[in-house]
């Protein structure tokens, strides 16, 4: 694999009218990668999307596909395809005409055509639905069929505009396992869009969190889900307590922080303020540990259980932490620790450092 990045987004600002959708986004994507943007209605996400595919030209900026400019080129002259969420395909043609739309019109010849065909029905298990219409498949079948199609052509990049939102959650689990899988074995570049945090989780290798037409934060979903830099990131991916306190310094990679008195320490991103400035602090429910003494952790509070949820395999216990002046804390644990626990007898509650990411706001 080379070095060089498949596709260069190069400061690329979009504007409709007043409205600036994009603001000097710079991003590089590897061959190979399955790269999913992530964020609300309005973000940005859908319009990259769009630049990417040629389907909207940028204000400012540059898109590179392996080095070359093709930002003015039309969707037609680039080596890109996209699936849609409403899938897109023709319902007056089988899916073995619907695979065959693209290459017809790449003017491959009509027995290089049947083998393209055979070769992605076969590899996407679809050989039994050929003489099929779209009326006739479900909706997973429909969702493959478009991927197939889009495939088909052998693109350099595939851009997925929320595919999977017509699927009931049922199928839907089932379906992302098996885009990802496709993606591995066919070693193909995936953009995919999706406001689901879930759905971003499961399937990317890396996620760009949008924000008001800017990148909030980028990296794997590990990274953003335990080390959000972010206060938005923190509450749009996931569940998380968040601590408000004082910052006290920082030590290379360290933060340390007052919280109600407390002395916690969690990991620093760039860019905290001075000392003395009011910090916020993120900490996963998973992260949470409960201890009948004091743990040797470095960050540890004492508190009573308030409220149980019961989840099935786990349970979501509430916390009223008796140095915080009433703060609260969420936590999962398992469901027979829940039970033991009891609102009478207080609680050690721990977390260790790298458990804990102090927020740039």
């Amino acid at each position: 694999m080379s070095n060089a990045p498949l596709v260069r987004l190069d400061g690329i600002t979009k504007r409709f009218g007043d409205t600036v959708a994009l603001s000097e986004l710079s991003l590089d994507i590897a061959e190979g990668e399955f790269v999913t943007f992530l964020g609300p209605s309005g973000c940005g996400k859908s319009t990259t999307l769009r630049i990417l595919g040629g389907f909207e030209q940028p204000t400012n900026g540059k898109v590179l596909l392996r080095g070359e400019d093709v930002t003015r080129r039309p969707p037609e002259k680039r080596n890109v395809n996209m699936v849609f969420q409403d899938y897109a395909l023709f319902p007056h043609m089988t899916v073995r005409q619907n695979i065959g739309f693209g290459l017809e019109l790449k003017g491959m010849g009509k027995t290089e055509i049947r083998a393209r065909q055979d070769e992605i029905m076969s590899f996407l298990e679809l050989d039994a639905f050929g003489d099929r219409y779209p009326a006739q498949l479900s909706g997973g079948q429909r969702q493959r069929v478009a991927l197939a199609r889009a495939l088909a052509p052998d693109p350099a990049l595939l851009l997925l505009d929320e595919p999977l939102g017509a699927l009931d959650a049922k199928l839907r689990g089932q379906v992302q396992q098996e885009l990802k899988s496709i993606q591995r074995r066919t070693h193909k570049t995936f953009f995919f869009v999706t406001h689901d945090q879930e759905e971003a989780l499961t399937m990317s290798d890396r996620i760009v969190v949008m924000n008001k037409g800017k990148v909030e934060q980028d990296g794997t979903p590990e990274e953003l889900y335990f080390q959000p830099a972010t206060r938005f990131v923190a509450e749009f991916i996931g569940e998380t307590n968040l601590l408000h306190g004082e910052l006290r310094g920082t030590e290379g990679d360290t933060a340390v922080m007052d919280w109600f008195g407390q002395t916690l320490r969690g990991t620093a991103p760039a860019g905290l303020p001075v000392a003395g400035q009011p910090v916020t602090a993120s900490v996963r429910l998973e992260r949470l540990g409960f201890h009948a003494a004091r743990p040797e952790t470095a960050n540890a509070v004492q508190g009573r259980v308030t409220g149980k949820t019961f989840l099935g395999s786990r349970m979501a216990l509430d916390i009223a932490v008796e140095q915080a002046q009433g703060a609260t804390l969420r936590a999962y644990t398992d469901a027979g620790t829940g039970q033991a626990l009891s609102g009478d007898v207080p609680v050690w509650i721990g977390w260790d450092e790298a458990s804990m990411a102090i927020l740039r706001d």
